[in-house]
């Protein structure tokens, strides 16, 4: 598996703990910046790795900025994208299991190194589901 992460000053140190966890499974990880905490704009480096995943050159990506919120909207206006804001382990394994999310979404200011982990953990670890789930997936994917 190949995982694009991606990030602003706000999500940075965040980015940093995931890729590193990312790596300790030996999961090739496509670093698409931000490299340190200088103020920039979290559309540019959101849409980068959005569409590395839409592209074809990861699998997955996991973007962090100091919500989620602004980087995960920036992400889902790429073309094939589902980005999931997740804040918990159940919304990780839930956006993957139902709405098969290419792409994950966290806060860095919003939830402790611990549990952005065990998101990350669950959201590579879990399976799309398909079955009736996957009618609403063409649905989203027609609009």
């Amino acid at each position: 598996m190949r995982v694009a992460v991606a990030s602003d000053h706000g999500g940075y140190k965040l980015k940093e703990k995931v890729k590193e966890y990312l790596e300790s499974r030996d999961i090739d990880v496509i670093d698409l910046g931000t490299n340190s905490e200088e103020s920039v704009d979290y559309p540019e480096y959101g849409r980068a790795c959005a569409k590395a995943v839409a592209g074809g050159e990861a699998d997955r990506g996991i973007v962090c900025c100091g919500t989620g919120i602004g980087i995960s909207i920036a992400a889902n206006k790429v073309s094939g994208i589902r980005c999931g804001l997740c804040t918990n382990v159940e919304m990780a394994k839930l956006t993957r299991q139902h709405n098969d999310a290419n792409m994950l979404a966290m806060g860095g200011r919003i939830i402790d190194d611990e549990t952005a982990l065990a998101i990350t953990e669950a959201f590579i670890d879990t399976e799309f589901e398909g079955g009736r789930h996957q009618r609403r997936i063409d649905k989203i994917e027609e609009a």
